[in-house]
C-alpha cells in the first residue's frame, strides 16, 4: 500500500550491551521483509556498520557523536526523512552506546514535518548488559536515561550470571522504569512477539532535554596497525588500557588470522572476521585526551612496534 507507514524502532543500551548482535538477529528474522537501518557510532569508524551491512538492507551510518545531540540531531532528522522515501516496512535505529534518547519525541516531531507522517514510532528498546549494568547505572547518567525512556528492556548475557543476579537486575530496572516490558536473553536471541505489541503502552518518562552535548562528548580515537600482532601482546595491551576506556572495538590481524575484537568492562572477546586492509580499533576514552599518552606508552611497553593513533 502506498500509504503504509514504516514501523520505526530505536535500539538503545550502553556500550557493549549487545545492540548490534540483537539487531543482526532481528534482521535475520525479518529477511523476507523490507528493512532499513540507521547506525550511529561515537567513533569516526563505522565498525558495527561493517558487521551489519548486507546487500538487501537499506543502511545509513551517522558517526562522530550522538544522534540525540545538537551536533548530529539535524543529520539524524535528514536521514530519517531520506529513509522515508524508501519502500520499507521496518526501520531500526541503533543509537550509540553513549547516546541519551530523552529527546526522541522532539526529534520525531521534526521528522514528521519533513516526511509527512511516513513513520509509526513503535518504541524504544533498551539493551542491558547483565554483567556490567549495575555498576554502569551507578556511574553513568546515560545508562539511567536510556532505561528511563525505553518501552522495553532486554537483559542480555544472562548466561554469564546466576538467578539471584538476574532478580537483582530486574529490581534495579524497576527502580528506574516501573512499567517497561522486560525480556531476558543470551547472545541477543529474542522472541519477536514485540513486533506485534503496542510497546507505547509501556511509556514511563516524558520527553526532556538530552544530556548529550558538544561539551561532554567523549574523546574518541582511531588506532591503526599495519602488521600482524601476537595475541599475547595484544591481550597485555588491552588489559592495561581497558580501565581508562568506555569501549574498545575493532579488527586485528592476530597471528595471521583476522579477528573482531570487543572490550567491555573486564571482558575481552575475539571473533573470526573477514580480512581488512589493516588492523584498526576505535577507542572511546573515559579520561579525555589524557588517553593519548597512555595508549602510546602502553603500546610501546607491551608490543614495542610502531602504531598510528589519530583523532
Amino acid at each position: 500500500m502506498a500509504n503504509e507507514k514504516i514501523n520505526l524502532y530505536v535500539l538503545t543500551g550502553f556500550l557493549g550491551s549487545g545492540k548490534t548482535t540483537v539487531l543482526l538477529n532481528i534482521l535475520d528474522a525479518l529477511k523476507e521483509e523490507r528493512v532499513g537501518v540507521i547506525q550511529n557510532e561515537f567513533g569516526k569508524l563505522g565498525i558495527d556498520g561493517d558487521i551489519i551491512r548486507k546487500d538487501n538492507i537499506e543502511m545509513v551510518e551517522i558517526n562522530k557523536g550522538s544522534i540525540f545531540c545538537s551536533c548530529l540531531k539535524l543529520s539524524f532528522v535528514q536521514a530519517l526523512a531520506e529513509m522515508s522515501k524508501q519502500n520499507l516496512k521496518y526501520l531500526f535505529v541503533e543509537s550509540s552506546g553513549l547516546a541519551d534518547p530523552s529527546n526522541i519525541e522532539e526529534i520525531l516531531k521534526g521528522v514528521e514535518a519533513l516526511s509527512g507522517g511516513a513513520y509509526e514510532f513503535k518504541g524504544a528498546i533498551c539493551l542491558i548488559d547483565a554483567v556490567n549494568f549495575e555498576e554502569q547505572l551507578n556511574d553513568i547518567e546515560t545508562v539511567n536515561r536510556q532505561l528511563k525512556h525505553c518501552n522495553m528492556a532486554i537483559i542480555n548475557k544472562i548466561d554469564l550470571v546466576d538467578d539471584n543476579k538476574i532478580e537483582d537486575l530486574i529490581k534495579s530496572v524497576r527502580v528506574v522504569n516501573p512499567v517497561c516490558e522486560i525480556e531476558k536473553t543470551s547472545f541477543g536471541k529474542l522472541n519477536y512477539d514485540f513486533l506485534t505489541k503496542d510497546l507505547l503502552l509501556y511509556k514511563w518518562a516524558e520527553c526532556e532535554e538530552t544530556t548529550n552535548s558538544v561539551q561532554n562528548k567523549p574523546k574518541t580515537l582511531i588506532l591503526n596497525y599495519y602488521k600482524s600482532i601476537e595475541k599475547e601482546k595484544l591481550n597485555s595491551f588491552l588489559n592495561i588500557i581497558k580501565k581508562h576506556c568506555y569501549r574498545l572495538k575493532g579488527f586485528f590481524d592476530i597471528d595471521g588470522e583476522w579477528n573482531q575484537v570487543d572490550v567491555v568492562g573486564d571482558q575481552i572477546d575475539y571473533k573470526p572476521c573477514e580480512q581488512k586492509q589493516h588492523s584498526e580499533m576505535v577507542v572511546i576514552s573515559k579520561v579525555g585526551p589524557a588517553i593519548i599518552k597512555t595508549l602510546f606508552t602502553t603500546w610501546e611497553e607491551t608490543v614495542g612496534d610502531k602504531v598510528e593513533i589519530k583523532n
